[in-house]
């Protein structure tokens, strides 16, 4: 019995000896807890390693570079930033784009011409659970079933590219946007809703008011829909709804995109969120999203109004209306079919 438990001690030490060993070899990451119940990363603690250049890759109008970052030790994240020649700290606009997201729109060159043009920075990066980011899972573990989890981790995902951002120094953090579109939009709201350091939000259909959502969307398949109608699910998911999180939001300038119709998010959905808007956001309707390509959008007027409103800080944000302005335009920057 003693020489039994003598190895069993032996086996013990050698296992803690290995994890130590691991420890040192990840400081970081080996001590990494997140919380996925709050919108704010203060919460947890994530460390970040040292990002690593992949590729850079430099034109004439801009240099475009291929980052990987990290702070949880399955999830490598790789980061996109664009920057235009010449210009000493841009203002910078993140793009998070609707899932399923993938990278390959931040390493088109069109898209880096003209997210650049007028002297701004462009960050582009892909939610949790998506593109490359989406590994060592069941294909029944995806970004609805594990909403909860893609939200709070992207949302987190934003403020620490932030942190990043921050410590390069090369961009202004002063004039920091978003533009997302659908759930990248409601991972915007989250972010901003977290993080001051957000001065301007462009949305494009954010997914939201959860219950009507996930009882209407064609994004869930009629199969798995029961399983996400249950009051356990919508409460998990309720503190990353921008209809909960609209109303007090303080950053300075929002504009509110919604397609006339969109099977993604539902009417009775796409009602609330703008119901939910706070005093001074913009809303606009659009009348058709298969017309809406990322790369063909940002050479349009699509992005000319966030590009506005951060060379214009110093600027009242507009009053909240449906459209007007000239012909052809109706002066939020989206024009009219």
């Amino acid at each position: 019995m003693k020489l039994l438990a003598l190895a069993l001690l032996f086996a013990a030490a050698t296992i803690c000896a290995a994890r130590q060993d691991v420890f040192a070899q990840s400081p970081g990451q080996s001590r990494a807890t997140e919380d996925i119940t709050s919108i704010s990363v203060a919460l947890s603690q994530l460390h970040p390693d040292p990002p690593e250049l992949v590729e850079k890759d430099v034109e004439s109008n801009y240099i475009s570079e291929w980052i990987k970052v990290q702070w949880r030790s399955d999830d490598p994240i790789y980061l996109y930033v664009v920057r235009p020649t010449g210009i000493q700290k841009p203002p910078v606009v993140i793009y998070l784009y609707d899932y399923p997201a993938e990278t390959d729109v931040f390493r088109d060159s069109d898209w880096c011409e003209h997210v650049t043009a007028g002297g701004y920075a462009a960050v582009g990066l892909v939610p949790a659970l998506n593109g490359q980011r989406y590994h060592g899972r069941p294909m029944k573990e995806w970004f609805v079933s594990e909403l909860q989890e893609a939200l709070a981790k992207s949302a987190h995902d934003v403020q620490m590219v932030l942190n990043y951002l921050a410590e390069r120094g090369d961009v202004d953090m002063n004039n920091v946007g978003i533009f997302g579109v659908g759930a990248g939009a409601t991972i915007a709201v989250d972010a901003a809703a977290a993080d001051s350091r957000i001065k301007a939000l462009d949305l494009v259909d954010p997914w939201g008011n959860w219950p009507v959502w996930m009882a209407k969307s064609d994004v869930i398949p009629e199969d798995e829909r029961p399983r996400y109608i249950t009051p356990d699910f919508l409460k998990r998911v309720s503190t990353f709804d921008p209809v909960s999180l609209l109303p007090g939001l303080t950053t300075p300038r929002l504009r509110l995109n919604q397609f006339a119709a969109n099977s993604s998010t539902p009417k009775e959905a796409r009602s609330q969120i703008q119901a939910a808007l706070p005093a001074g956001a913009v809303s606009h309707r659009l009348e058709d999203a298969s017309q809406f390509d990322p790369v063909a959008a940002a050479g349009g007027p699509d992005f000319d109004w966030l590009k506005l409103q951060l060379k214009s800080q110093e600027q009242p944000r507009n009053k909240k209306t449906s459209g007007g302005g000239a012909s052809g335009d109706d002066g939020s920057g989206f024009r009219k079919n």
